[in-house]
Formats: C-alpha cells, structure tokens, sequence
C-alpha cells in the first residue's frame, strides 16, 4: 500500500497550479490554457470547474483563507489561556498569509489589480470571518475577567485592523521584508495589544 495522502482532486490540482502560474506571469499574463497545460488536462476540463479565471484567481485566494481559518480556529478552540490564544492568533494570521504568498514578486493589491472591486468584497468577508474567532477568545477572556473591554466583536476588528499593515496586501512579501523580521513586529504588535487589553 502506497502513501496514506489522497490524491488530488482536478479542482485542487488547478488551483495549485493557478498559485504556480500567478508567481511566474501574474494574474494578466495567466491564461487558461496555461492552467490547463500546466495541470495536463484539456482547456475544457478547466472549464467543468470554473467559469473563469476570474473565479479561478478569487477561488486560490478563498483556498487561503480557508486554511489559515482552520488554523485561527484550533489554536481558538486550544486549552491555552486566552492570552496566549490571541497573541498565537495574532501573529498567525500576519505569517501565515505571508508565507502564502512569500512567492510572488507583486502584492496581491497589484497581482490582481484586475480583480480590485471582488477582491476588496471578499477581503471584507474574510476580514469580518476572522474577527468572530478572535471575538470568541476575547469573549472568554471578557468572562474569566482576563481583558478589560466591552464589545468582544468591536475589539476583534480593531485588533485585525492593528495588525492588517503586516499583510501582502498593499506590499509584496519581498517590500515587507524578511519573514523573521516580520513575525517579530507581528509579535510586538500582539504584546502591546495585549498590554493594553490585560486587566491590571
């Protein structure tokens, strides 16, 4: 018996290859038939799954921030103090996206500048997603009298939008700098986040 890993799906293999095909050309230069080349099927069978590489480009970067909620979620659901919980958080949600994209020459604003007005609505879906696992935490911290703060929710989005200059959004992952140097502001920024939300 082979390796217990399941094979790829032709939906993943494309989407894998969109992530390959957008660090070499970017989002403009991409074609279908690159994916299809690039997944070795035919240009239709890329179609039996997206209707366009529009679709293709937003569906890799929900792929994204379907695995980095995965991750937010179980350190959220850990058995760690609520400090460490959100400090943990915080700074996975900076390297994670990251090391996402560490690849790429552009930033995403850039890479898919074609996309700008979708991206933005889904970047206020993923944004709002995030904020209710860290309001969960903060919640718990509110009732074990951990953090001084009102609204769990409110506090969340603040927190997200303290550490949203971090992510490859406006910068590539090359601007930003180097991956250690940014997982220690992510850090700086958590323990002064913290500081201030710790009951003294």
């Amino acid at each position: 018996m082979k390796g217990s890993a399941q094979p790829k799906t032709t939906r993943e293999a494309i989407l894998d290859a969109t992530d390959r095909l957008l660090s070499r050309y970017g989002y403009k230069k991409m074609t279908i038939d690159d994916l299809a080349r690039e997944v070795g099927i035919g240009k239709g069978s890329v179609y039996l799954h997206f209707t366009s590489k529009e679709e293709i480009a937003l569906s890799h970067i929900d792929g994204i921030i379907e695995r980095l909620k995965k991750k937010l979620f179980a350190i959220a659901e850990s058995k760690a103090s609520c400090e460490t919980r959100l400090r943990k958080m915080l700074i996975e949600r900076v390297v994670f996206r990251f090391d996402s994209v560490q690849h790429y020459t552009q930033s995403l604003n850039e890479l898919l500048a074609h996309l700008r007005s979708r991206l933005l609505d889904r970047r206020k879906r993923y944004f709002e997603e995030e904020a209710q696992l860290f309001a969960k935490v903060l919640a718990d911290g509110k009732r074990q009298g951990i953090f001084s703060l009102k609204d769990p929710l409110e506090t969340a989005r603040i927190l997200l939008d303290a550490t949203n200059s971090l992510l490859p959004y406006s910068l590539s992952a090359y601007e930003l700098g180097d991956r250690k140097e940014i997982e220690k502001k992510s850090q700086r920024i958590a323990d002064l986040i913290l500081n201030g939300l710790l009951k003294h």
